[in-house]
Protein backbone atom coordinates (compact mmCIF):
# COMPACT_ATOMS: atom_id res chain seq x y z
CA UNK A 1 0.00 0.00 0.00
CA UNK A 2 1.17 3.57 -0.68
CA UNK A 3 2.96 4.74 2.41
CA UNK A 4 3.82 8.11 3.89
CA UNK A 5 7.33 7.89 2.42
CA UNK A 6 6.58 8.92 -1.15
CA UNK A 7 10.08 8.12 -2.39
CA UNK A 8 9.63 4.47 -1.41
CA UNK A 9 6.30 4.14 -3.22
CA UNK A 10 6.45 3.33 -6.91
CA UNK A 11 3.42 4.51 -8.86
CA UNK A 12 2.61 2.83 -12.14
CA UNK A 13 0.54 4.60 -14.80
CA UNK A 14 -0.93 2.50 -17.61
CA UNK A 15 -1.96 4.53 -20.63
CA UNK A 16 0.26 7.27 -22.01
CA UNK A 17 -2.37 9.55 -23.52
CA UNK A 18 -3.15 13.05 -22.32
CA UNK A 19 -4.79 11.87 -19.09
CA UNK A 20 -2.19 9.21 -18.27
CA UNK A 21 0.66 11.63 -18.86
CA UNK A 22 -1.04 14.21 -16.64
CA UNK A 23 -1.45 11.71 -13.80
CA UNK A 24 2.18 10.62 -14.16
CA UNK A 25 3.31 14.24 -13.96
CA UNK A 26 1.29 14.77 -10.78
CA UNK A 27 2.73 11.69 -9.10
CA UNK A 28 6.33 12.38 -10.04
CA UNK A 29 6.10 16.01 -8.88
CA UNK A 30 4.74 14.72 -5.57
CA UNK A 31 7.99 12.79 -5.09
CA UNK A 32 7.10 9.29 -6.31
CA UNK A 33 9.15 7.22 -8.70
CA UNK A 34 6.78 6.76 -11.62
CA UNK A 35 6.76 4.14 -14.38
CA UNK A 36 4.62 4.74 -17.50
CA UNK A 37 3.40 1.91 -19.73
CA UNK A 38 1.42 1.88 -22.97
CA UNK A 39 0.62 -1.00 -25.27
CA UNK A 40 1.36 1.18 -28.31
CA UNK A 41 5.05 1.02 -29.13
CA UNK A 42 6.84 4.29 -28.39
CA UNK A 43 3.84 5.96 -26.73
CA UNK A 44 5.25 5.71 -23.19
CA UNK A 45 8.58 7.16 -24.29
CA UNK A 46 6.82 10.06 -26.02
CA UNK A 47 4.74 10.73 -22.91
CA UNK A 48 7.83 10.76 -20.67
CA UNK A 49 9.58 13.16 -23.05
CA UNK A 50 6.53 15.42 -23.08
CA UNK A 51 6.36 15.46 -19.29
CA UNK A 52 10.04 16.36 -19.17
CA UNK A 53 9.46 19.32 -21.49
CA UNK A 54 6.55 20.53 -19.34
CA UNK A 55 8.69 20.28 -16.19
CA UNK A 56 11.46 22.25 -17.91
CA UNK A 57 8.93 24.86 -18.97
CA UNK A 58 7.63 25.19 -15.41
CA UNK A 59 11.20 25.69 -14.20
CA UNK A 60 11.93 28.25 -16.94
CA UNK A 61 8.86 30.23 -15.85
CA UNK A 62 9.97 30.14 -12.21
CA UNK A 63 7.03 28.03 -11.07
CA UNK A 64 9.23 25.24 -9.72
CA UNK A 65 12.99 25.18 -8.94
CA UNK A 66 15.21 23.81 -11.70
CA UNK A 67 16.60 21.19 -9.31
CA UNK A 68 13.06 19.97 -8.58
CA UNK A 69 12.32 19.65 -12.29
CA UNK A 70 15.48 17.61 -12.81
CA UNK A 71 14.81 15.39 -9.79
CA UNK A 72 11.29 14.72 -11.07
CA UNK A 73 12.62 13.76 -14.50
CA UNK A 74 15.14 11.42 -12.85
CA UNK A 75 12.29 9.59 -11.08
CA UNK A 76 10.27 9.16 -14.28
CA UNK A 77 10.67 6.25 -16.66
CA UNK A 78 8.95 4.49 -19.54
CA UNK A 79 8.60 0.71 -19.29
CA UNK A 80 8.09 -1.82 -22.05
CA UNK A 81 6.58 -4.61 -19.94
CA UNK A 82 3.99 -4.63 -17.16
CA UNK A 83 6.27 -6.97 -15.17
CA UNK A 84 8.27 -3.86 -14.26
CA UNK A 85 5.38 -2.90 -11.94
CA UNK A 86 5.84 -5.86 -9.61
CA UNK A 87 7.01 -3.57 -6.77
CA UNK A 88 4.43 -0.83 -7.36
CA UNK A 89 2.44 0.47 -4.41
CA UNK A 90 -0.26 1.95 -6.69
CA UNK A 91 -1.16 1.37 -10.32
CA UNK A 92 -3.48 3.85 -12.03
CA UNK A 93 -5.12 2.79 -15.29
CA UNK A 94 -5.98 5.44 -17.91
CA UNK A 95 -6.65 3.42 -21.06
CA UNK A 96 -9.55 3.39 -23.52
CA UNK A 97 -13.10 3.46 -22.08
CA UNK A 98 -13.82 -0.17 -22.86
CA UNK A 99 -15.00 -2.47 -20.08
CA UNK A 100 -13.49 -5.62 -21.56
CA UNK A 101 -10.09 -3.98 -22.05
CA UNK A 102 -10.00 -2.72 -18.47
CA UNK A 103 -11.12 -6.06 -16.99
CA UNK A 104 -8.43 -7.94 -18.90
CA UNK A 105 -5.77 -5.41 -17.89
CA UNK A 106 -6.50 -5.61 -14.16
CA UNK A 107 -6.81 -9.41 -14.24
CA UNK A 108 -3.31 -9.52 -15.68
CA UNK A 109 -1.98 -7.07 -13.12
CA UNK A 110 -3.14 -9.29 -10.27
CA UNK A 111 -0.54 -11.85 -11.33
CA UNK A 112 2.21 -9.19 -11.35
CA UNK A 113 1.83 -6.77 -8.45
CA UNK A 114 2.21 -7.56 -4.78
CA UNK A 115 -0.69 -8.21 -2.40
CA UNK A 116 -0.52 -4.72 -0.91
CA UNK A 117 -0.58 -2.86 -4.21
CA UNK A 118 -3.65 -0.67 -4.73
CA UNK A 119 -5.36 -0.67 -8.13
CA UNK A 120 -7.14 2.44 -9.43
CA UNK A 121 -9.07 3.10 -12.61
CA UNK A 122 -9.49 6.56 -14.11
CA UNK A 123 -12.70 5.57 -15.91
CA UNK A 124 -15.09 8.49 -16.33
CA UNK A 125 -18.33 6.53 -16.43
CA UNK A 126 -17.87 2.73 -16.41
CA UNK A 127 -18.93 0.69 -13.39
CA UNK A 128 -16.14 0.16 -10.84
CA UNK A 129 -17.98 -2.94 -9.64
CA UNK A 130 -17.96 -4.39 -13.17
CA UNK A 131 -14.27 -3.62 -13.75
CA UNK A 132 -13.40 -5.36 -10.48
CA UNK A 133 -15.88 -8.18 -11.01
CA UNK A 134 -13.39 -10.67 -12.42
CA UNK A 135 -10.61 -10.05 -9.88
CA UNK A 136 -9.58 -12.44 -7.15
CA UNK A 137 -9.28 -9.47 -4.83
CA UNK A 138 -11.83 -6.91 -6.05
CA UNK A 139 -11.67 -5.09 -2.72
CA UNK A 140 -8.40 -3.38 -3.68
CA UNK A 141 -9.71 -1.72 -6.84
CA UNK A 142 -11.13 1.81 -6.59
CA UNK A 143 -12.13 4.54 -9.00
CA UNK A 144 -9.73 7.50 -9.12
CA UNK A 145 -11.28 9.84 -11.67
CA UNK A 146 -9.12 12.84 -12.59
CA UNK A 147 -10.29 15.71 -14.78
CA UNK A 148 -8.41 16.99 -17.82
CA UNK A 149 -5.82 18.48 -17.62
CA UNK A 150 -4.96 16.45 -14.53
CA UNK A 151 -2.07 18.65 -13.30
CA UNK A 152 -4.35 21.73 -13.28
CA UNK A 153 -7.87 20.57 -12.46
CA UNK A 154 -8.30 20.46 -8.67
CA UNK A 155 -10.86 17.64 -8.37
CA UNK A 156 -10.53 13.87 -8.09
CA UNK A 157 -13.59 11.67 -7.69
CA UNK A 158 -12.92 8.62 -5.50
CA UNK A 159 -15.46 5.94 -6.40
CA UNK A 160 -16.22 2.82 -4.38
CA UNK A 161 -17.42 -0.29 -6.17
CA UNK A 162 -19.56 -2.84 -4.37
CA UNK A 163 -16.48 -4.74 -3.23
CA UNK A 164 -14.09 -1.83 -2.62
CA UNK A 165 -12.56 -1.89 0.86
CA UNK A 166 -13.43 1.49 2.49
CA UNK A 167 -9.85 1.71 3.77
CA UNK A 168 -8.59 1.45 0.20
CA UNK A 169 -10.82 4.34 -0.88
CA UNK A 170 -9.67 6.39 2.10
CA UNK A 171 -6.00 5.66 1.38
CA UNK A 172 -6.30 6.67 -2.27
CA UNK A 173 -8.20 9.83 -1.29
CA UNK A 174 -5.46 10.73 1.19
CA UNK A 175 -2.84 10.16 -1.50
CA UNK A 176 -4.65 12.39 -4.02
CA UNK A 177 -4.94 15.12 -1.39
CA UNK A 178 -1.21 14.84 -0.72
CA UNK A 179 -0.81 15.58 -4.43
CA UNK A 180 -2.69 18.83 -3.90
CA UNK A 181 -6.12 17.65 -5.08
CA UNK A 182 -9.57 18.04 -3.55
CA UNK A 183 -11.36 14.71 -3.37
CA UNK A 184 -15.02 13.75 -3.23
CA UNK A 185 -16.36 10.27 -2.46
CA UNK A 186 -19.22 8.56 -4.27
CA UNK A 187 -20.72 5.19 -5.08
CA UNK A 188 -20.21 3.48 -8.41
CA UNK A 189 -23.28 4.70 -10.26
CA UNK A 190 -23.52 5.68 -13.95
CA UNK A 191 -21.44 8.81 -14.53
CA UNK A 192 -20.51 9.08 -10.83
CA UNK A 193 -21.16 12.67 -9.65
CA UNK A 194 -19.88 15.08 -12.27
CA UNK A 195 -20.59 13.24 -15.50
CA UNK A 196 -24.11 12.35 -14.43
CA UNK A 197 -25.22 15.58 -12.80
CA UNK A 198 -23.73 17.59 -15.70
CA UNK A 199 -25.67 15.82 -18.45
CA UNK A 200 -28.54 18.40 -18.54
CA UNK A 201 -26.06 21.23 -19.17
CA UNK A 202 -25.41 19.77 -22.62
CA UNK A 203 -28.79 18.11 -23.21
CA UNK A 204 -30.95 21.17 -22.58
CA UNK A 205 -28.81 23.40 -24.78
CA UNK A 206 -29.06 20.84 -27.57
CA UNK A 207 -32.84 20.57 -27.15
CA UNK A 208 -33.23 24.36 -27.12
CA UNK A 209 -31.21 24.53 -30.35
CA UNK A 210 -33.29 21.79 -31.97
CA UNK A 211 -36.42 23.74 -31.02
CA UNK A 212 -34.89 26.83 -32.69
CA UNK A 213 -34.75 28.88 -29.50
CA UNK A 214 -31.49 30.40 -30.80
CA UNK A 215 -28.24 29.46 -32.53
CA UNK A 216 -25.18 27.89 -30.87
CA UNK A 217 -23.38 31.16 -30.15
CA UNK A 218 -26.46 32.82 -28.67
CA UNK A 219 -27.31 29.88 -26.39
CA UNK A 220 -23.68 29.79 -25.23
CA UNK A 221 -23.79 33.53 -24.50
CA UNK A 222 -27.01 33.26 -22.49
CA UNK A 223 -25.64 30.47 -20.29
CA UNK A 224 -22.34 32.32 -19.78
CA UNK A 225 -23.52 35.89 -19.46
CA UNK A 226 -26.85 35.34 -17.71
CA UNK A 227 -26.46 31.92 -16.06
CA UNK A 228 -22.89 32.61 -14.94
CA UNK A 229 -21.29 29.45 -16.35
CA UNK A 230 -17.62 29.73 -17.30
CA UNK A 231 -18.19 28.30 -20.77
CA UNK A 232 -21.25 27.72 -22.90
CA UNK A 233 -22.21 24.09 -23.54
CA UNK A 234 -21.44 24.11 -27.27
CA UNK A 235 -17.98 25.62 -26.89
CA UNK A 236 -17.32 23.22 -23.99
CA UNK A 237 -18.39 20.19 -26.03
CA UNK A 238 -16.09 21.38 -28.82
CA UNK A 239 -13.21 21.57 -26.34
CA UNK A 240 -13.93 18.15 -24.80
CA UNK A 241 -14.57 16.53 -28.16
CA UNK A 242 -18.10 15.81 -29.36
CA UNK A 243 -17.32 12.10 -29.71
CA UNK A 244 -16.05 11.91 -26.12
CA UNK A 245 -19.02 13.85 -24.76
CA UNK A 246 -21.46 11.74 -26.75
CA UNK A 247 -19.80 8.53 -25.55
CA UNK A 248 -20.30 9.57 -21.91
CA UNK A 249 -23.93 10.54 -22.56
CA UNK A 250 -24.56 7.23 -24.31
CA UNK A 251 -22.84 5.28 -21.53
CA UNK A 252 -24.99 6.92 -18.84
CA UNK A 253 -28.14 6.46 -20.94
CA UNK A 254 -27.47 2.76 -21.47
CA UNK A 255 -26.38 2.14 -17.87
CA UNK A 256 -29.60 3.70 -16.54
CA UNK A 257 -31.79 1.45 -18.68
CA UNK A 258 -32.32 4.06 -21.42
CA UNK A 259 -33.76 6.61 -19.03
CA UNK A 260 -35.20 9.45 -21.18
CA UNK A 261 -33.46 12.00 -18.95
CA UNK A 262 -30.17 11.02 -20.61
CA UNK A 263 -31.22 10.34 -24.21
CA UNK A 264 -28.40 11.53 -26.54
CA UNK A 265 -29.33 14.38 -28.86
CA UNK A 266 -29.81 13.87 -32.58
CA UNK A 267 -27.83 17.05 -33.36
CA UNK A 268 -24.77 15.82 -31.49
CA UNK A 269 -24.94 12.37 -33.09
CA UNK A 270 -25.14 13.97 -36.55
CA UNK A 271 -22.06 16.09 -35.90
CA UNK A 272 -20.10 13.06 -34.67
CA UNK A 273 -21.20 11.01 -37.70
CA UNK A 274 -19.95 13.82 -39.94
CA UNK A 275 -16.59 13.82 -38.08
CA UNK A 276 -17.21 17.32 -36.80
CA UNK A 277 -15.66 16.52 -33.44
CA UNK A 278 -14.72 19.98 -32.18
CA UNK A 279 -11.36 21.69 -31.82
CA UNK A 280 -9.36 18.53 -32.47
CA UNK A 281 -10.90 18.10 -35.95
CA UNK A 282 -11.03 21.80 -36.80
CA UNK A 283 -14.80 21.89 -36.76
CA UNK A 284 -17.59 20.98 -34.36
CA UNK A 285 -20.43 23.26 -33.45
CA UNK A 286 -17.98 26.03 -34.37
CA UNK A 287 -15.25 26.19 -36.99
CA UNK A 288 -11.61 26.64 -35.95
CA UNK A 289 -8.59 27.99 -37.74
CA UNK A 290 -6.29 30.99 -37.94
CA UNK A 291 -8.61 33.08 -40.11
CA UNK A 292 -11.91 31.86 -38.71
CA UNK A 293 -13.97 34.23 -36.60
CA UNK A 294 -16.32 32.80 -34.02
CA UNK A 295 -19.96 33.72 -34.69
CA UNK A 296 -21.30 36.59 -32.61
CA UNK A 297 -24.30 36.04 -30.32
CA UNK A 298 -27.61 37.33 -31.61
CA UNK A 299 -27.96 40.36 -29.38
CA UNK A 300 -30.92 42.66 -30.00
CA UNK A 301 -30.29 45.91 -31.87
CA UNK A 302 -30.46 49.16 -29.92
CA UNK A 303 -33.97 50.46 -29.25
CA UNK A 304 -35.43 53.69 -27.95
CA UNK A 305 -37.35 53.52 -24.70
CA UNK A 306 -40.88 54.59 -25.63
CA UNK A 307 -43.70 53.72 -23.24
CA UNK A 308 -47.39 53.43 -23.90
CA UNK A 309 -48.19 51.06 -21.08
CA UNK A 310 -46.28 49.05 -18.50
CA UNK A 311 -45.14 45.74 -20.01
CA UNK A 312 -45.84 42.49 -18.16
CA UNK A 313 -42.48 41.04 -17.10
CA UNK A 314 -42.40 37.62 -15.48
CA UNK A 315 -39.76 35.09 -14.64
CA UNK A 316 -40.00 31.81 -16.57
CA UNK A 317 -41.85 29.00 -14.81
CA UNK A 318 -41.28 26.39 -17.51
CA UNK A 319 -44.23 27.37 -19.70
CA UNK A 320 -44.24 29.39 -22.90
CA UNK A 321 -45.12 33.08 -22.69
CA UNK A 322 -47.89 32.55 -25.21
CA UNK A 323 -49.64 29.95 -23.04
CA UNK A 324 -50.69 32.62 -20.52
CA UNK A 325 -52.68 34.64 -23.08
CA UNK A 326 -51.88 38.06 -21.61
CA UNK A 327 -49.07 39.33 -23.86
CA UNK A 328 -46.40 38.89 -21.24
CA UNK A 329 -42.63 38.82 -21.70
CA UNK A 330 -40.70 36.11 -19.89
CA UNK A 331 -37.27 36.74 -18.40
CA UNK A 332 -34.80 33.87 -18.16
CA UNK A 333 -33.02 33.06 -14.91
CA UNK A 334 -29.85 34.94 -14.12
CA UNK A 335 -27.17 34.17 -11.57
CA UNK A 336 -27.40 37.80 -10.48
CA UNK A 337 -30.26 39.66 -12.22
CA UNK A 338 -28.76 43.11 -11.70
CA UNK A 339 -25.11 42.12 -12.07
CA UNK A 340 -25.00 39.83 -15.12
CA UNK A 341 -24.19 41.48 -18.47
CA UNK A 342 -26.85 39.76 -20.57
CA UNK A 343 -30.57 39.13 -20.18
CA UNK A 344 -32.68 36.73 -22.24
CA UNK A 345 -36.33 37.50 -23.04
CA UNK A 346 -39.10 35.49 -24.66
CA UNK A 347 -42.15 37.46 -25.84
CA UNK A 348 -45.55 35.86 -26.29
CA UNK A 349 -47.18 35.69 -29.71
CA UNK A 350 -49.55 38.45 -28.57
CA UNK A 351 -46.92 40.72 -26.98
CA UNK A 352 -47.21 44.20 -28.54
CA UNK A 353 -44.06 45.21 -30.42
CA UNK A 354 -43.87 48.49 -28.53
CA UNK A 355 -43.88 46.61 -25.21
CA UNK A 356 -41.02 44.35 -26.33
CA UNK A 357 -38.93 47.19 -27.73
CA UNK A 358 -39.48 49.21 -24.54
CA UNK A 359 -38.29 46.33 -22.37
CA UNK A 360 -35.27 45.78 -24.61
CA UNK A 361 -34.45 49.49 -24.40
CA UNK A 362 -34.87 49.50 -20.62
CA UNK A 363 -32.35 46.70 -20.22
CA UNK A 364 -29.99 48.33 -22.70
CA UNK A 365 -30.20 51.59 -20.74
CA UNK A 366 -28.70 49.64 -17.82
CA UNK A 367 -25.75 48.54 -19.98
CA UNK A 368 -27.03 45.03 -20.67
CA UNK A 369 -26.98 42.96 -23.82
CA UNK A 370 -30.41 41.59 -24.68
CA UNK A 371 -31.17 38.27 -26.34
CA UNK A 372 -34.69 37.64 -27.64
CA UNK A 373 -35.33 33.90 -27.67
CA UNK A 374 -38.05 32.05 -29.47
CA UNK A 375 -40.88 31.24 -27.08
CA UNK A 376 -39.82 27.71 -26.05
CA UNK A 377 -40.82 26.18 -22.71
CA UNK A 378 -38.35 26.95 -19.94
CA UNK A 379 -36.20 29.23 -22.12
CA UNK A 380 -32.49 28.34 -21.71
CA UNK A 381 -31.05 28.97 -18.24
CA UNK A 382 -34.30 28.15 -16.44
CA UNK A 383 -34.70 24.67 -17.90
CA UNK A 384 -30.97 23.95 -17.54
CA UNK A 385 -30.66 24.96 -13.89
CA UNK A 386 -33.91 23.20 -12.94
CA UNK A 387 -32.61 19.95 -14.39
CA UNK A 388 -29.13 20.34 -12.88
CA UNK A 389 -30.64 20.84 -9.44
CA UNK A 390 -32.97 17.88 -9.97
CA UNK A 391 -30.04 15.62 -10.91
CA UNK A 392 -28.08 16.69 -7.84
CA UNK A 393 -31.07 16.20 -5.56
CA UNK A 394 -31.69 12.77 -7.08
CA UNK A 395 -28.06 11.77 -6.46
CA UNK A 396 -28.55 12.74 -2.83
CA UNK A 397 -31.86 10.83 -2.75
CA UNK A 398 -30.18 7.66 -4.06
CA UNK A 399 -27.31 7.94 -1.59
CA UNK A 400 -24.71 8.27 -4.34
CA UNK A 401 -22.77 10.97 -2.48
CA UNK A 402 -23.03 13.45 0.37
CA UNK A 403 -24.45 16.94 -0.14
CA UNK A 404 -21.12 18.79 0.26
CA UNK A 405 -19.35 16.37 -2.08
CA UNK A 406 -21.98 16.87 -4.80
CA UNK A 407 -21.69 20.66 -4.70
CA UNK A 408 -17.89 20.57 -4.45
CA UNK A 409 -17.66 18.18 -7.39
CA UNK A 410 -19.72 20.40 -9.66
CA UNK A 411 -17.92 23.60 -8.71
CA UNK A 412 -14.42 22.14 -9.05
CA UNK A 413 -14.97 19.49 -11.72
CA UNK A 414 -16.88 21.61 -14.25
CA UNK A 415 -16.51 25.13 -12.80
CA UNK A 416 -20.19 25.76 -12.12
CA UNK A 417 -20.83 29.15 -10.50
CA UNK A 418 -22.74 27.48 -7.66
CA UNK A 419 -23.17 23.97 -6.42
CA UNK A 420 -26.54 22.73 -7.72
CA UNK A 421 -27.88 21.96 -4.24
CA UNK A 422 -26.82 25.41 -3.07
CA UNK A 423 -28.49 26.86 -6.18
CA UNK A 424 -31.67 24.98 -5.43
CA UNK A 425 -31.76 26.37 -1.93
CA UNK A 426 -31.26 29.89 -3.26
CA UNK A 427 -33.96 29.66 -5.91
CA UNK A 428 -36.41 27.61 -3.87
CA UNK A 429 -37.12 23.94 -4.46
CA UNK A 430 -40.82 24.68 -4.79
CA UNK A 431 -40.17 26.98 -7.75
CA UNK A 432 -37.84 24.49 -9.44
CA UNK A 433 -40.30 21.64 -8.97
CA UNK A 434 -42.98 23.81 -10.58
CA UNK A 435 -40.67 24.50 -13.55
CA UNK A 436 -40.05 20.79 -14.05
CA UNK A 437 -43.73 19.90 -13.72
CA UNK A 438 -44.64 22.52 -16.31
CA UNK A 439 -41.96 21.22 -18.69
CA UNK A 440 -43.10 17.64 -18.17
CA UNK A 441 -46.66 18.71 -18.87
CA UNK A 442 -45.53 20.08 -22.24
CA UNK A 443 -43.24 17.25 -23.36
CA UNK A 444 -44.68 14.23 -21.52
CA UNK A 445 -41.62 12.11 -22.22
CA UNK A 446 -40.25 11.54 -18.71
CA UNK A 447 -37.27 13.80 -19.28
CA UNK A 448 -38.37 16.37 -16.72
CA UNK A 449 -39.78 14.15 -13.99
CA UNK A 450 -38.94 15.54 -10.58
CA UNK A 451 -36.99 13.47 -8.09
CA UNK A 452 -39.10 12.27 -5.13
CA UNK A 453 -36.71 14.15 -2.86
CA UNK A 454 -37.20 17.37 -4.86
CA UNK A 455 -40.95 17.05 -4.30
CA UNK A 456 -40.35 16.56 -0.61
CA UNK A 457 -38.11 19.64 -0.49
CA UNK A 458 -40.73 21.58 -2.45
CA UNK A 459 -43.39 20.67 0.12
CA UNK A 460 -41.00 21.76 2.88
CA UNK A 461 -40.54 25.09 1.05
CA UNK A 462 -44.29 25.66 1.12
CA UNK A 463 -44.50 24.83 4.82
CA UNK A 464 -41.76 27.25 5.86
CA UNK A 465 -42.63 30.27 7.96
CA UNK A 466 -41.23 32.42 5.15
CA UNK A 467 -42.56 30.89 1.93
CA UNK A 468 -40.84 31.23 -1.42
CA UNK A 469 -42.79 34.32 -2.43
CA UNK A 470 -41.38 36.34 0.49
CA UNK A 471 -37.82 35.12 -0.08
CA UNK A 472 -37.58 35.67 -3.79
CA UNK A 473 -39.70 37.93 -5.96
CA UNK A 474 -40.65 36.80 -9.44
CA UNK A 475 -38.44 39.32 -11.13
CA UNK A 476 -35.57 40.97 -9.25
CA UNK A 477 -34.17 43.35 -11.88
CA UNK A 478 -35.06 46.46 -9.93
CA UNK A 479 -32.95 48.80 -12.04
CA UNK A 480 -34.88 47.80 -15.16
CA UNK A 481 -38.25 48.19 -13.46
CA UNK A 482 -37.13 51.65 -12.31
CA UNK A 483 -36.14 52.53 -15.88
CA UNK A 484 -39.56 51.47 -17.15
CA UNK A 485 -41.29 53.56 -14.47
CA UNK A 486 -39.11 56.55 -15.35
CA UNK A 487 -40.03 56.18 -19.02
CA UNK A 488 -43.70 56.02 -18.08
CA UNK A 489 -43.37 59.24 -16.05
CA UNK A 490 -41.59 60.97 -18.93
CA UNK A 491 -44.33 59.85 -21.31
CA UNK A 492 -46.94 61.32 -18.96
CA UNK A 493 -45.03 64.61 -18.75
CA UNK A 494 -44.81 64.86 -22.55
CA UNK A 495 -48.48 64.02 -22.99
CA UNK A 496 -50.36 65.72 -20.13
CA UNK A 497 -53.63 65.42 -22.08
CA UNK A 498 -53.49 61.64 -21.93
CA UNK A 499 -54.58 59.51 -19.00
CA UNK A 500 -51.62 58.99 -16.65
CA UNK A 501 -49.82 55.67 -16.69
CA UNK A 502 -49.65 54.09 -13.25
CA UNK A 503 -47.26 51.20 -13.58
CA UNK A 504 -46.85 48.64 -10.83
CA UNK A 505 -44.16 46.01 -10.52
CA UNK A 506 -45.55 43.10 -12.56
CA UNK A 507 -43.53 40.54 -10.67
CA UNK A 508 -46.03 37.86 -9.70
CA UNK A 509 -47.86 35.31 -11.76
CA UNK A 510 -51.61 35.30 -11.17
CA UNK A 511 -52.73 32.63 -8.73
Amino acid sequence: MVGSDANASLVGVIGAGTMGAGIAQLAVQAGHPVAVYDAVEGAAERAVAGIGKRLDSLAAKGRIPAEEAQASKDRLSAIAELDALQDAALVVEAVIEDLGVKQKLFAGLEDIVGPDCLLATNTSSLSISAIAGGLREPERLVGMHFFNPAPLMPLVEIIDGLATDPEVGAAVADLAESWGKTTVRCRSTPGFIVNRVARPFYAEALRAYEEQAADFATIDAVLRESGGFKMGPFELMDMIGLDVNLAVSTSVWEATGYDPRYTPAWTQKEHVAAKRLGRKSGRGFYEYGEDVEKPAPGYAEAHELVMTRMPLLHRSHGKTATSYGDGRILVDLALDPDGMPTVALAPAADTPNVALTSVIAAFQSQGKNVVVLEDVPGMVVTRTVARLVNEAVDALYRGDAEEDDIDTAMKLGVNYPKGPLEWGEDLGFGYLCEVLDNLEDVYRDGRYRASPLLRQLAHADRLMDRPLESRLTEYRGQAVLDALRKAAAQHAARHPDQAPIAPSAPDKDPA
